[in-house]
């Protein structure tokens, strides 16, 4: 199967430098921990590394399925959770829906962070479809079988009507607090952290504060647009956990790209959605952040192996 690399534009003049671009060596401990963000082929990479587990020798762990999914926590409940990372054997890799968690504000040593992110419109569209989806409600009632059906208008409610009428739900208002239906619109919270700061959607604050938790805490912030890439810097990056994690995406590519794949989401017009994207425009910024390191991080590699080769003539 061909696999094809999507070059960044870079400036000819940066100096890249692997070491530099990588906080795998900033990490306190060898335990791998990937606050997952919903809707950007989570599922996908949680899959990869329960596999990659076998092969490559380290604990695989992930948070249970819950009722009500809680993205932001309060300090004692940060606490705990990082405690429990912590507790882990060496390697590991815990796996959770949960804004960033800074470790070493409770003394705890640090984890390897990574993620990925999603063009935030795409990722918003996605989630709009999928709690409507029916397998989502018959998944949730055989957990769960006291939870109410949803109310059958709001089921059949479109995603583009829902933009052109001005719906409650799809109006996307700067520095909105709380929209009251868990959409998870908000990319950047899941870097930002847990802070009040950070829920105000489309905020600059917001924004600046994710950034700098990639820029200092994350190993690698892969891109669900471009997994050749994703999965190249994953694996040079951090190798003992991703050693081999190309080869087995594609062994295994079929099973892997019709997890959580949903076939009840109709398409949508581009005018709709440059409509949402006015809305979404930190959210882009940051998700264009995340993607420059990206490509930062696989030239840096590039240039490393190119000059490792001349030095060996």
């Amino acid at each position: 199967m061909l696999r094809r690399f999507t070059w960044f534009q870079y400036k000819e003049t940066e100096v890249l430098d692997v070491e530099a671009l990588n906080n795998t060596r900033r990490a306190d401990r060898s335990v791998l921990f990937f606050n997952r963000v919903p809707k950007v082929g989570s599922q996908t990479f949680m899959e990869l590394l329960r596999r990659l587990s076998m092969r490559n020798g380290f604990s695989f762990n992930r948070d249970r399925v819950q009722r009500v999914e809680t993205i932001r926590l309060a300090p004692i409940e940060q606490l705990q959770l990082a405690r429990m990372v912590s507790s882990y054997s060496e390697p590991s890799v815990y796996i959770k829906h949960v804004c960033f968690t800074n470790f070493t504000e409770f003394n705890l040593p640090q984890p390897i962070y990574i993620n990925i992110v999603r063009d935030p419109v795409e990722r918003v569209i996605s989630w709009y479809y999928y709690v409507r989806a029916p397998w989502y409600y018959v998944e949730r009632k055989q957990i769960f079988p006291d939870l109410p059906l949803p109310d059958p208008n709001w089921l059949k409610k479109d995603f583009e009507s829902c933009v052109l009428k001005a719906d409650r739900e799809c109006r996307y208002l700067e520095g909105e607090i709380h929209e009251g239906i868990g959409d998870h619109r908000r990319q950047t919270l899941f870097f930002c952290g847990h802070s009040e700061k950070c829920t105000p959607f489309n905020t600059v604050g917001a924004l600046e504060r994710a950034k700098m938790a990639v820029e200092k805490h994350y190993a690698v912030v892969g891109v669900l647009e471009d997994v050749n890439t994703t999965l190249t810097v994953l694996e040079n990056y951090i190798p003992r956990f991703f050693r081999g994690a190309t080869d087995v995406y594609y062994d295994e590519v079929n099973a892997f790209t019709r997890i959580n794949r949903n076939f009840f989401k109709p398409p949508v017009s581009e005018e709709v959605k440059d409509m949402v994207r006015g809305n979404f425009t930190r959210e882009i910024e940051f998700y264009q952040f995340c993607k420059q390191r990206l490509y930062k991080q696989l030239r840096a590699l590039k240039l490393t192996k190119n000059t490792y080769e001349t030095n060996s003539l």
